[in-house]
């Protein structure tokens, strides 16, 4: 398999799961594609990291993606310009020619299956984005879509995503999300995947990044899982005794003070907080600048914004935010899933992935066609 705009890998990891071997990846931006190849043992010849555009024209000096048969091409090329308020057709807006640059790979390389996921705004176009990719791959390829939910998948968060899938097979489409289908499960809640992992507390010392200690957090450090059954979900029977990247960030007295008073699902405009809360008179335009989350139920959709700070996405029962791991068990990466580069971009990586049991469950599928 192949996969484009690749991020940390989230995708990949959960068609490795159903059966798939990533073979070649495209990423631009180094710290995410570092974070790919360390956690799918590809080397460099089986990488471009880099603009698409410029992968595009030089996919023949590429042995990988020219002497093998490519069963499945995957990616999510982000695409802004998908409104249905805007009468631009999608592959003429110059914000969606990362879209463009996905059916031209795909075009070259005519794998036998392909999926691409993006925002449920997608389905708004799905006329135009049908005609697309019968103008540049021809009548051979059947597709269709679906909205997929990622917590119809056992993932423990609400999080929808506009799926869509084609082969040159002569497979229809709408078998192989019948057969998506079979894979659902109850979601597991909030709790579940935070639970056992170590007390944090909010870092205290603004501007030092580097800090390392057991109060605030560690990059790695020694640590037996609980066998929990959402443990063995996202990890199967593989016993993991190291903790990567639960650590925590910068927090001012102020908002550890908000933390510890909000309730459980409850945001700015809560009481407890009414005397201490900043932007009180713009409340109606803040009230999501704090949210504490709900242990009970599934979480919200993680996002890259947490690079920038966890304020919505306070902890349940501690007085901080989320931590990049506890991030990473909700959107179902396996425990020794490693996020390299600064702290911060462990989030985006994070925030930016496709849940892994949502991806196994659509290479799953997939796969029952190929076997």
């Amino acid at each position: 398999m192949v996969d484009l705009f690749a991020g940390c890998g989230g995708l990949s990891t959960g068609l490795e799961q159903a059966g798939f071997t990533p073979w070649f990846a495209n990423e631009i931006v180094n710290a995410f594609a570092n974070t790919y190849k360390l956690n799918h043992n590809i080397d460099d010849d089986h990488m471009f990291v880099g603009d698409i555009n410029i992968l595009n024209q030089h996919i023949k000096d590429y042995s990988a993606l020219n002497d093998h048969n490519i069963t499945l091409v995957c990616g999510g090329p982000p695409c802004q310009g998908f409104s249905a308020a805007n009468r631009q057709r999608i592959i003429d807006d110059p914000r969606n020619q990362l879209y463009k640059a996905y059916l031209t790979f795909l075009s070259k390389i005519r794998p036998e299956f392909f999926i691409m996921e993006n925002v449920r705004g997608m389905a708004k176009k799905y006329n135009e984005i049908e005609e697309n990719f019968k103008d540049f791959l021809g009548s051979d390829y059947k597709f269709s879509f679906k909205l997929l939910y990622a917590q119809d998948f056992g993932v423990p968060q609400n999080r929808e995503r506009f799926i869509m899938i084609g082969n040159r097979m002569g497979i229809d489409p709408e078998s192989i999300f019948s057969e998506i289908e079979k894979e659902k499960r109850k979601p597991f809640v909030l709790r579940d995947a935070l639970y056992g992992l170590p007390h944090l507390e909010a870092k205290k010392e603004k501007g030092k990044a580097n800090i390392e200690n057991t109060e605030s957090g560690l990059t790695v450090r020694d640590f037996n899982y609980p066998h929990t059954e959402f443990y063995k979900f996202i990890n199967g029977d593989r016993v993991i005794t190291k903790l990567y990247n639960h650590k925590n960030r910068y927090n001012n007295p102020r908002d550890i003070e908000i933390f510890k008073r909000l309730p459980q699902g409850a945001n700015s405009l809560h009481e407890s907080i009414a005397d201490i809360m900043p932007y009180a008179r713009r409340n109606g335009i803040f009230k999501d600048k704090y949210f504490k989350l709900d242990e009970n139920v599934i979480c919200k959709t993680i996002t890259s914004h947490m690079r920038f700070d966890c304020n919505m996405y306070i902890h349940p029962w501690e007085a901080r935010g989320l931590s990049p791991r506890e991030a990473a068990r909700i959107q179902t990466f396996p425990d020794d899933y490693i996020l390299t580069g600064p702290q911060n971009s462990w989030y985006a990586q994070v925030g930016n992935a496709v849940p892994v049991k949502l991806a196994r469950a659509i290479g799953l599928g997939i796969m029952k066609f190929i076997k």
